[in-house]
């Protein structure tokens, strides 16, 4: 099979790499900064920290902390007015997925004029180069450290879409298990699985490739290892270094082959249901797994093993359905992750928006990919429907 690997940017990994920020900054050539992040990095201190470490480097600092949640378009782009206004010459994002994909729409806009919405798409995109960007992820699950672009919610089509290319492309990651240390259990559930899902979509995507087969195997082994674990102690160094290590990887893995059913599926509750993304993706991860099983049989035995279900040599592509599908379903149990029914959600109101908005977005994919997706078996309205009325009533 032919391969091809999209290396990402440069990555600095390790307990207490926030601490060279200010360092790193200086080698870039940067002396006045935009540091992007939202109220709750703040409360919590984590900003200030980092804050003062760019200070002490002799680094002014210019506040951009209105991040929301599925970043809309007029979140990022009042960061990117900011910055621009400002004359920053570097911007630095820290927090989760939302506060990553802001700072490089922000970064994004500082060069390249807005309005955002001219510089949505994966592919055929033209931007100019910006700003270094440096961002350092606080939790473990989005892998937006890792890739090539950013997902920002189109709020005037009420879908979430991209942004990529060299005008929003990250310089610099700085991956510090320490700031994910204490996260609460329900954080680190949600994001946690979305690392999961992440190498899990990449390893089985019709669009997987030798690169990723690695990458993602490696991802879902050590979420297999630490993901109970760190939800049970937040303070347990080594699964928390698992943990960051398994986000980053799944958002190498992913950069190839993209994801797909569970995505698909997340990524419209989130637009449409405001679902935190986490959630919103293995809510179905269960399901999407047993229906790919019989094309995707191999892949799946691997999972289900690293995930605690062993599964016979001797076993079915239908037995290896129900494996794969036991061990999801049991790890997404253990970390307490709310179902769509818990979440207060209505069965007819989801199906009535989400089957065809995701049948829309692969229909997309095809094209943008010269007709190919990653789905590993065909898309219908009535397959999503099925998997999503499985998942409220089964988890």
């Amino acid at each position: 099979m032919e391969s091809i690997f999209n290396s990402p940017n440069p990555i600095l990994f390790g307990m207490g790499t926030s601490k060279q920020t200010g360092e790193k900054l200086k080698e870039f050539g940067c002396t006045k900064v935009l540091v992007v992040f939202d109220q709750g990095i703040k409360k919590v201190g984590v900003a200030d920290k980092i804050i003062n470490i760019i200070n002490e480097a002799g680094i002014e600092t210019v506040v951009y902390d209105n991040v929301q949640a599925d970043p809309p378009i007029w979140s990022v782009e009042e960061a990117g007015i900011l910055g621009a206004n400002e004359k920053v010459d570097g911007v630095v994002g820290v927090g989760g997925g939302s506060s990553m994909d802001t700072a490089k729409g922000a970064k994004l806009l500082i060069a390249n004029p807005p309005p955002l919405r001219q510089y949505f798409g994966r592919v055929g995109v033209v931007t100019k180069p910006s700003v270094p960007l440096i961002v350092i992820p606080t939790t473990a699950g989005t892998g937006s450290e890792t890739t090539p672009g950013g997902t920002i919610t189109d709020t005037e089509n009420n879908i979430k879409t991209n942004i990529s290319g060299i005008g929003c492309q990250v310089t610099l990651s700085i991956v510090d298990p320490e700031l994910t240390i204490g996260l609460p259990p329900s954080v680190t559930a949600s994001t946690g699985l979305d690392a999961l899902c992440h190498s899990v979509e990449s390893f089985t995507s019709a669009m997987a490739n030798s690169f990723s087969r690695v990458v993602g195997m490696e991802g879902i082994r050590l979420v297999g290892k630490y993901l109970v674990r760190a939800c049970e102690d937040g303070n347990d160094l080594e699964a928390r270094e698992g943990m960051s290590l398994a986000a980053t990887l799944g958002g190498i893995a992913m950069s190839g082959p993209f994801c797909h059913l569970p995505h698909d599926i997340g990524r419209s509750l989130g637009a449409k249901f405001h679902v935190p993304h986490g959630n919103g993706c293995a809510a179905t991860l269960p399901q999407a797994m047993q229906v790919i099983a019989p094309v995707k049989t191999e892949e799946c035995k691997y999972i289900a093993e690293c995930l605690g279900v062993p599964v016979p040599d001797d076993a079915t592509p239908e037995q290896v359905g129900e494996l794969v599908y036991k061990a999801t379903h049991d790890l997404v149990m253990k970390v307490k992750l709310p179902s769509l029914k818990q979440l207060g959600f209505k069965l007819e109101d989801l199906l009535a928006v989400v089957p065809d908005e995701v049948v829309m977005q692969v229909d997309m994919e095809i094209k943008a990919f010269g007709g190919i997706a990653p789905p590993p078996v065909p898309v219908t309205k009535e397959l999503i429907a099925d998997i999503i009325t499985r998942a409220y009533n089964e988890n």
